[in-house]
């Protein structure tokens, strides 16, 4: 009989330094069907929505915009928001900003957009 996973202590810094690619969130943990991922964004993402599920960023180094369609949202390291599902929005980083994402299993990146920077299968950390 396989024993569960043991609790590990999970290092978001050490994490975000163990990649250098921007937009390809990596998944650092995994909780009742949410993956826990954490990004590295710089320059303007898609507009994009996700029809079954609600996103949350947490600012964790940098500012981050989060474009809506009817306005701007501005985070700073500490902050976060939780976009509801079906929400159209659009992130967007002047300057390098680390994030941490949590959010149901096999949500895309890019939600209902889909494009060239979709990451489908993120990997584990």
């Amino acid at each position: 009989m396989s024993e569960p996973d043991a609790p590990r202590v999970v290092s978001l810094e050490g994490s975000l330094a163990a990649f250098e690619g921007l937009w390809q969130p990596r998944i650092v943990g995994e909780l009742n069907g949410q993956h826990v991922k954490v990004a590295k964004l710089r320059g303007e993402f898609v507009w994009h929505r996700h029809v079954d599920a609600d996103e949350l960023f947490l600012v964790l180094r940098g500012v981050l915009r989060i474009e809506l369609r009817e306005r701007a949202l501005t985070l700073r390291a500490g902050e976060m928001v939780i976009i509801p599902r079906g929400v159209e929005h659009r992130p967007v980083a002047d300057e390098e900003v680390h994030v941490l994402l949590f959010e149901p299993a096999g949500t895309l990146n890019t939600g209902d957009a889909g494009g060239p920077r979709t990451v489908r299968e993120p990997e584990r950390l």
